[in-house]
């Protein structure tokens, strides 16, 4: 079974990127900007689970390092998830 934190962390990230496409639905969600979007969106609820403050700042490097870095088969809001609560728990 996995982490609980994981679950939630990758369920946020979800909700996240779900909003952002409706968000530029007219651009069929395509944003190069796109890790501003969700870090002005989601700092509080990212710093609140992780119990870490997190600046928008930090979230834009880590959601653009995951992006560049990520390689698994598995869903990137479970990638993203693992590896920020493995960096930052």
């Amino acid at each position: 079974m996995q982490n609980p934190r994981i679950q939630q962390l990758a369920k946020l990230l979800e909700e996240t990127g779900h909003a952002h496409h409706k968000s530029f639905i007219s651009t069929d969600g395509a944003d190069p900007e796109w890790a501003l979007w969700y870090a002005s969106h989601r700092q509080i609820p990212l710093s609140e689970l992780l119990n870490r403050e997190f600046t928008q700042s930090l979230i834009v490097y880590e959601l653009v390092r995951l992006d560049r870095t990520a390689e698994s088969g598995a869903p990137w809001p479970e990638v993203y998830a693992m590896e920020l609560l493995t960096k930052y728990s």
